[in-house]
């Protein structure tokens, strides 16, 4: 099934959209609640304020889409991939997001809450000033990440890469690093006094600054010159849709 053109404010929920390929369409604040929308293809696709809450998006394929202001909450996306897509100021609440690959993906201001990332790749996402707290992102690589000003409190980190990743001017309040990767980590202005499962071998390979916040005698070494920011390209810009 290939959906393109314009359907803004269309009643979709509870369909069948298995494998359905969506290029180049209009789906603006369309209701998509507990739609199957398992295995499908959605590139270069405005989606902007929809809702796909309780949604099973398990496989889907998505190339630079826009979903801000979309809701996902209790959506299911396990195994999805995504490259150069926006969920900027998306609801993303108890999202299952498990083993997705979300390469470059901005979530800036996105709300995260006890979202499942477990094993997902997110090299070079964006997850700036997002709202993180109890989501769980264990055995996931945040490389090169930028989680900078974020509040993480009770997200579990357990055997998480965060190698080169900001976490800069983040709230890590009782977050769990247990086992995590954290080399080359910017953790200037962090706030990690009361984080978990954090040791100073962890904490050694990373670098802060005097408003860095650690627990108990553990000490970072100050960040020297310009720290390396991977850059990822800018989503692209969602056609216009066809007027009627």
């Amino acid at each position: 099934m290939s959906l393109g053109g314009s359907c803004n404010r269309c009643e979709l929920s509870g369909r069948n959209l298995s494998g359905a390929t969506f290029t180049g369409a209009s789906f603006m604040n369309a209701t998509l609640v507990g739609a199957n929308l398992r295995g499908a293809e959605m590139v270069g696709s405005n989606f902007t304020g929809s809702d796909f809450s309780r949604a099973n998006l398990s496989g889907v394929q998505i190339i630079g889409a826009n979903f801000t202001s979309t809701n996902f909450s209790r959506a299911v996306l396990t195994g999805a991939e995504a490259q150069g897509a926006s969920f900027v100021r998306a609801n993303l609440t108890q999202a299952d997001l498990t083993g997705g690959e979300m390469h470059g993906v901005n979530f800036n201001a996105a709300n995260l809450s006890t979202a499942k990332f477990v094993g997902a790749e997110l090299f070079g996402a964006t997850l700036t000033n997002v709202t993180a707290s109890g989501a769980d992102f264990s055995g996931a690589e945040v490389n090169a990440a930028n989680l900078r000003g974020g509040d993480f409190s009770n997200a579990r980190f357990v055997s998480a890469t965060l190698d080169g990743a900001r976490l800069t001017d983040g709230r890590f309040s009782r977050a769990d690093f247990t086992d995590a990767s954290m080399r080359r980590a910017d953790i200037r202005g962090a706030d990690l006094s009361d984080a978990r499962g954090l040791t100073q071998d962890q904490v050694g390979e990373a670098c802060g600054d005097d408003s860095t916040r650690l627990p108990g005698r553990l000490t970072a070494m100050a960040c020297r010159g310009s720290v390396r920011v991977i850059r990822v390209p800018t989503p692209p810009t969602p056609p216009t849709p066809p007027r009627r």
